[in-house]
């Protein structure tokens, strides 16, 4: 007689996601709740909502980097920091080298581009929430990149920021608001605040006065 089929014990993978744009929040919870040994529990539009929702109940956060005027970077610092186990894969559409740098120091364990295919990013959770850090292929393609040409690169002030960042760091070490911020950069408010906010996040300073502090040491702000 043969036995029963023994029922499988092991507990889903539970997701939160954290992104500011609806459509791909609400399309990626209806891809992962599709998924085998997935389950979905959480989304979150902003850093509040995330502090809030994502809970020890949480294994793996997918972290968008810009979440409206807050920043994903401090977002994760701030979740990592209160729940050491939680496993963040950001999945952003910036690819540039800073970013993933202060992705990874603030505590992500993956780092993908929203171009990545559905089996990307079941492999990036699987891959994450067993302990492996990971990152998608044209990010890694990049990262090597920058370290076989780091020999011969020019140093600059804070490479963790992108140009636009140091530009931006720049003027406000300068003593410019944001509104002469954006007037100079023809950029708008909101993409300034975004800046301010991630370039405090990369520096691990706790407010623009002391942002402005570290830029002087450094010799930005400069006429």
């Amino acid at each position: 007689m043969a036995e029963p089929a023994a029922e499988s014990t092991a507990r889903p993978i539970r997701v939160a996601v954290v992104d500011d744009h609806p459509v791909f929040r609400l399309g990626m919870a209806g891809l992962l709740g599709s998924l085998e040994g997935i389950e979905v529990v959480a989304l979150a539009e902003d850093a509040a909502q995330a502090v809030e929702r994502v809970t020890d109940a949480v294994d793996v956060v997918l972290m968008d980097l810009h979440l409206g005027e807050d920043s994903g970077i401090e977002t994760t610092r701030t979740l990592v920091r209160a729940l050491p186990r939680l496993a963040v894969l950001v999945i952003t559409m910036d690819e540039d080298d800073e970013s993933v740098v202060a992705a990874v120091r603030a505590g992500a364990r993956g780092y993908l581009l929203k171009s990545a295919s559905p089996e990307e990013v079941e492999r990036g959770i699987r891959a994450v929430a067993n302990g492996e850090a990971i990152m998608g292929p044209q990010v890694a393609a990049r990262a090597m990149a920058s370290l076989t040409g780091s020999r011969t690169s020019v140093q600059v002030p804070f490479p963790e920021l992108s140009d636009r960042e140091r530009e931006v760091l720049d003027l406000v070490a300068r003593g410019f608001d944001n509104a002469t911020i954006a007037r100079r950069l023809v950029l708008s408010p909101k993409t300034v605040r975004n800046h301010v906010s991630n370039v405090l996040a990369k520096l691990g300073v706790p407010d623009r006065a002391q942002a402005m502090i570290t830029a002087r040491r450094a010799g930005l702000g400069g006429e």
